[in-house]
């Protein structure tokens, strides 16, 4: 069986299942936000009204909760729907409630691997599409609906058809300013956004070994761009590292057997790639920097659970250092335990004093919510992972997706720009 299948038999408590079983599996960790938690109380609300018990979760131990989304709060619905989430978990007794300006927060696909809230071999659901993040650490990781959610916190499991694995081997050096962005946007250009639709994208091969965690994490990400079900990398020494740094405990990797098999096995040469920006509308419109347009852009945006982890950061500030932007440009780390880090080791102070802003972990303008939304016509380029009209602000806004490093060097010349075009 390969990595999925595995994982998905000892969820199921079976020898073994296959591409295109429907199972149930029992889940090991779920989680909710400000914008899929009150969706799920809606449906609590209503099983309830149809006299269906509601009174306690399956295990409160193995639910949290984010506020990420619309924090901080701009409007009075955002701000009401922070209060239905506290209500919500005091009433069920969960105490991993990542509050805002509390201790650690931050967006819920970065806590996820920065609080080691996940571990390899489990299966892990949350009410967001970009759940698939999580799946570089070795798990089942997959965004669901808000009844399914609903469904999960009473039950503890949930009904998969077990899906097609495609594998993405990657072989040799990155070239200089390659990132693993333009990795998965290189992908997702090939397969389309369609490409993926309810099957497994695991990514192996010698480039991936050689990428940081931080990198696998990108690449799993935007497995959601390409319609996957989920996004996955076999768990390595790289992993274990990440998660005991992070104080993780009892963790029980699972591996593919020698003789897996893939629907799809797609083979890169690392060598032969480039820099890319996915132009509007969308992830898989990707051309390389040295050929994309040189309209004038009017922000640069350095944020979300794509472009906002640690190593996101230092790559901009790399290319900041020293220089000023020229157009307007907002970095805001994935998470406060980030945002902490960045201050103490100097990048948030180069970073202010190219010019750049730095701003609090929140999902914000990523999603078109606050925090600096696109104006009519306004055109950006961004770290974030999706750029289809009005996806950060004015349905006539135009987004640019690009690595950090990219965005950061478009940030100072105020057009697109390859990093090694700087003066």
């Amino acid at each position: 069986m390969n990595l999925v299948e595995k994982i998905l038999a000892r969820a199921s408590k079976r020898d073994r299942v296959s591409s295109g079983d429907v199972i149930f599996a029992d889940v090991d960790k779920a989680m909710l936000h400000d914008v899929s938690g009150p969706g799920v109380i809606k449906v609590f609300e209503k099983l309830k009204k149809q006299g269906i018990i509601t009174d306690k979760l399956w295990d409160p131990s193995k639910v949290w909760v984010a506020e990420d989304h619309f924090v901080p709060s701009a409007e009075k619905i955002s701000a009401q729907n922070i209060v239905k989430l506290s209500k919500f978990t005091k009433t069920y007794g969960i105490q991993h409630h990542y509050k805002y300006g509390m201790g650690q927060y931050g967006i819920c696909h970065s806590l996820s691997h920065e609080e080691a809230l996940v571990l390899p071999g489990e299966v892990y659901v949350g009410g967001d599409s970009h759940t698939n993040t999580t799946g570089a650490l070795g798990a089942f990781a997959c965004g669901l609906g808000h009844t399914d959610m609903a469904y999960v916190l009473l039950n503890g499991r949930i009904w998969f058809r077990v899906p097609d694995t495609m594998l993405f081997k990657i072989s040799g050096r990155l070239p200089k300013s390659v990132s693993a962005k333009d990795v998965i946007l290189h992908i997702i250009g090939d397969i389309g956004t369609d490409g993926g639709a309810y099957k497994t994208m695991q990514f192996a091969g010698d480039t991936v070994s050689e990428m940081s965690v931080e990198d696998r994490l990108t690449l799993c990400n935007m497995t959601t761009e390409a319609g996957a079900k989920n996004g996955i990398v076999s768990p390595d020494k790289k992993t274990m590292r990440y998660l005991t740094e992070r104080r993780a405990l009892h963790i029980s990797p699972i591996y593919e057997d020698d003789d897996a098999e893939y629907s799809h096995i797609y083979e890169y040469d690392a060598e032969s790639l480039v820099p890319v920006v996915a132009e509007p509308y969308s992830p898989e419109n990707i051309t390389p920097v040295s050929e994309a347009p040189t309209e004038d852009l009017d922000k640069a945006y350095i944020g979300s659970c794509t472009g906002a982890k640690y190593e996101d950061l230092v790559a901009a500030t790399r290319i900041l250092k020293g220089r000023k932007v020229s157009i307007r440009t907002e970095v805001l780390p994935a998470t406060i335990s980030i945002y902490r880090r960045a201050v103490k080791d100097g990048l948030v102070s180069t970073l202010m004093e190219s010019g750049a802003m730095v701003g609090p972990p929140t999902c914000g303008a990523c999603c078109g919510a606050h925090m600096g939304v696109l104006a009519d016509k306004e055109v950006c380029i961004s770290t974030t992972n999706r750029n289809f009209p009005g996806r950060m602000g004015h349905v006539t806004s135009r987004t640019y997706l690009a690595s950090p490093a990219v965005a950061a060097a478009s940030a100072v010349t105020g057009r697109i720009t390859h990093p090694e075009d700087l003066d």
